[in-house]
């Protein structure tokens, strides 16, 4: 069974303990794998230009954002054409794996940096279909804790 949907989506990451703040409004696809199990597409809008005597420095292509949603855990993948690309996976309760591939024009090209993330609350609502997915979880590097996070996701109808 797999249907799509067009939806308009807000998608937020905030930090609570970090000035960390990013809000992405655009429309989606919603694909229904089964009455539990979702994928979500979006093209995220390129981050502002980065300047330099008013020339642009470098040019970004549309990155696609992927979720795969269901109410046990949340995968979002980022793929970004030689850009910063990320893979996360949340479980409430469980230490998920947080990947980052840097540009290649990075020191170590094709090297994921991993952390590991530990998920507290995973709250998805909405049916036949998702309305609404709250992620609250903590990002670590080794021993280091590197800050407390919100993912939030509405789809609107």
């Amino acid at each position: 069974m797999l249907t799509h949907h067009r939806k308009l989506v807000c998608l937020s990451l905030i930090s609570t303990d970090l000035p960390v703040w990013s809000v992405v409004e655009t429309a989606a696809t919603l694909y229904q794998k089964d009455s539990e199990r979702f994928h979500l597409l979006l093209t995220a809008p390129p981050p502002p230009a980065h300047t330099c005597d008013s020339k642009q420095i470098k040019t970004y292509s549309p990155r696609v954002l992927w979720l795969e949603i269901s109410p046990y855990r949340v995968t979002m993948t980022m793929q970004g054409n030689n850009q910063l690309s990320y893979r996360h996976f949340w479980e409430q309760g469980v230490y998920g794996i947080s990947r980052y591939w840097l540009p290649i024009e990075s020191l170590q090209p094709n090297q994921p940096i991993r952390l590991r993330n530990f998920t507290h609350k995973l709250t998805l609502s909405g049916h036949p279909l998702p309305e609404h997915l709250r992620v609250e979880y903590e990002l670590w590097g080794e021993k280091v804790q590197l800050g407390c996070y919100i993912l939030n996701l509405e789809i609107r109808n």
